[in-house]
């Protein structure tokens, strides 16, 4: 038996064919939990802490500079606001 004939087997009984839908289906799910979270979840949670945007809200541990040469030097920061945005879509997808 050739390995293409074993494999053209396999991918026909049914599983391959599956996960490949639900590989496609939870991408596009993720999508959509990424623009609930970002366009409608955090704008009105940002509103009543005060008018935070979360996805800009940072810790800067460097501010940006020039070097010697007179090249800029980004900053260093630590992206709070996205990492916050990042777990409410993962709880979101979690239930």
């Amino acid at each position: 038996m050739s390995v293409m004939k074993e494999f053209k087997e396999f991918a026909m009984r049914g599983n391959v064919i599956d996960l490949a839908v639900g590989v496609v289906i939870g991408g596009a799910f993720g999508k959509i939990v990424t623009s609930l979270v970002n366009d409608i979840v955090m704008p009105p949670v940002g509103l009543l802490i005060g008018g935070v945007d979360f996805s800009q809200l940072s810790i800067v541990l460097r501010e940006a500079t020039v070097n010697a040469a007179g090249e800029p030097v980004e900053a260093v920061a630590i992206n709070i606001g996205l990492f916050v945005n990042t777990i409410i879509q993962f709880i979101i997808s979690a239930l």
